[in-house]
């Protein structure tokens, strides 16, 4: 989306340095402009990074004087646009984030939401239902719809992807329930490929206290849709990726270490299996591994295809708030 709107407008983007998002901009060849850093996972240290990083964002945005911000609700882009006068319109998934709406949606122009969320789940945080836009979209549609180049698929043991749970969000609920459930694999798969894939330093550092070298930790970032071309299961805690997988067609579970309502949706639609004890959620990878897999990539597939592009939403809700 960025890239496409470089191709008529002048677009600074900007993000604080989090290794994620500043590892997949260079993979993906985005520039980036690096201002302020992540906070981690303490309220104290959260706050002080955030007003750090208003400060320099204040210099950087009034010097450029654009007319309309972008976020995906972003606490202090919300602040600065709101005390510079600037149009702001932002897109979420995450009315489960209380703490970041509360923040940013009473400020907001125009929010634009995926349309299996109601409204009424964000009108509550301060914004009129008329100011919310929804669209016929997945966030991780247009994730998933990117073409990567020269894939290919590897050969051998069978890939079981596994993706932590956010541990350092303010709504995170600061538990660990992936600790049994990989013990569980290991019984179960130990012949197996057992890619795990952290988010922060300390989860690493945690996982190779516990397990060392029984499973395989991956110690850089890499494209998410790399990686589950080659899975043959991916576990996931609720989040973008796991709706990623569930979008390609690959055998999902999701041990809701995040309630929302993306993923209930993808669970109904039997794109998500959803599962939080050990055993049973071993018992329900051996179903998966001895049955095909054809059912789902189509239902997959027929979703995808029923998605519509959230671009040209944006493009039309820009025009509005600058007549």
């Amino acid at each position: 989306m960025i890239k496409r709107l470089k191709k008529n407008h002048s677009v600074l983007c900007t993000s604080r340095k989090y290794n994620q998002v500043t590892e997949l901009a260079r993979i993906r060849k985005q520039k980036l402009v690096i201002i302020g850093k992540h906070g981690g996972a303490e309220k104290h240290d959260k706050l002080d990074a955030s007003l750090s990083r208003s400060k320099l964002l204040v210099k950087k945005i009034s010097k450029f004087s654009p007319d309309i911000t972008l976020s995906f609700c972003s606490p202090e882009a919300a602040r600065i646009s709101y005390g510079l006068g600037i149009k702001h319109i932002c897109f979420s998934d995450s009315p489960h984030a209380e703490n970041v709406m509360r923040l940013v949606v009473p400020l907001v122009q125009k929010l634009l939401i995926p349309w299996i969320i109601p409204k009424k789940k964000f009108t509550k945080f301060g914004i009129d239902q008329n100011n919310i836009i929804q669209y016929k979209a997945i966030d991780a549609a247009t994730i998933s719809k990117r073409k990567i180049k020269n894939i290919k698929k590897t050969v051998g043991k069978r890939i079981i992807l596994i993706r932590l749970e956010e541990d350092e969000a303010a709504y995170s609920l600061k538990k660990r329930p992936i600790i049994p459930i990989i013990k569980e694999i290991l019984k179960e798969f130990s012949g197996q490929e057992i890619v795990i894939m952290t988010r922060y330093a300390s989860q690493k550092k945690y996982l190779q206290q516990i397990f060392q070298k029984k499973i395989k930790i991956l110690s850089i970032v890499v494209d998410s849709k790399l990686l589950l071309y080659n899975a043959d299961i991916f576990i996931g805690s609720g989040g973008t990726m796991t709706a990623e997988s569930a979008l390609l067609g690959i055998p999902t579970i999701s041990y809701d270490a995040v309630p929302n309502i993306i993923e209930d949706y993808l669970v109904r639609k039997k794109l998500v299996m959803r599962e939080v004890n050990p055993k049973k959620m071993v018992s329900v990878m051996k179903k998966v591994f001895k049955s095909s897999n054809s059912r789902r990539k189509n239902r997959a597939k027929k979703m995808m295809s029923s998605m519509e592009d959230p671009y040209p939403i944006l493009l039309k809700t820009m025009k509005s708030i600058l007549k």
